[in-house]
């Protein structure tokens, strides 16, 4: 690694609390790397030999069974990924793949856990991530199973909105395909619950989308507190 490239990898809560020289081993050992599009960085049923860290671009978390893919999460700058199977020395549920030009600080597995069992401040960040990481597999779970897919789309507008802005503009940071698995949805069905959401103000073209009054989009959104806001 870099030395300029360590200032950011200290500021991520995993390793904020942890002890100068327990980071200056743990970095030691690490490489940090450049992938292109398309790259498979993880794959399910695979030991977890590296924690990775997602520095710049886009990784797709992808589950597969019976012939069929979903994409269950997008990684952005700066998250880590798969740490609970890190922790458990346990193979990945999940594949991940590169959308994007993508830099990615791999970790050794095995110095993650060395360092967690010695350092205090380091496994109390961890226990919070995984809490995180918990609970957001909750919401994920309600999202999925207590609404439709016209009220899972009108809710992750309305997210994406207020992330970009609040300006009743925005732009899909996905393609629709993409998009439509992550709802846990078909590109069919994706388009006609866009349709569904023509009459409360919401218009397409391309990866533009506008909302002409976000409370009229509340109204088929219904949103929830305990399933929507990233603070809770």
């Amino acid at each position: 690694m870099r030395n300029e490239d360590l200032p950011i990898i200290r500021e991520l809560p995993l390793f904020t609390a942890m002890e100068e020289a327990n980071f200056a081993e743990l970095t030691q050992a690490a490489y940090f790397q450049r992938f292109p599009p398309g790259v498979q960085l993880i794959a399910e049923n695979e030991k977890a030999d590296f924690l990775h860290i997602v520095v710049e671009g886009t990784v797709e978390l992808i589950g597969t069974s019976n012939g069929r893919e979903t994409v269950m999460e997008l990684v952005h700058p700066v998250e880590t990924f798969i740490l609970a199977a890190v922790v458990r020395d346990a193979v990945h549920l999940m594949s991940g793949r590169t959308v994007e030009r993508c830099q990615i600080l791999m970790i050794p597995s095995q110095s993650i856990r060395d360092i967690f069992a010695r350092d205090a401040g380091f496994a109390r960040s961890i226990v919070s991530e995984l809490s995180c990481r918990y609970r957001a597999m909750v919401k994920l779970l309600k999202n999925q199973k207590l609404r439709t897919a016209v009220e899972r789309l009108a809710n992750y507008l309305l997210c994406l909105e207020a992330e970009q802005g609040g300006t009743g503009r925005m732009t899909l940071p996905m393609e629709k395909q993409v998009l439509a698995s992550l709802l846990g949805t078909t590109p069919e069905n994706l388009s006609r619950a866009f349709n569904t959401l023509a009459p409360y103000g919401v218009t397409v073209e391309g990866p533009e989308v506008r909302l002409a009054k976000r409370a009229d989009l509340e109204t088929p959104a219904k949103p929830n507190l305990l399933i929507d806001d990233p603070h809770v």
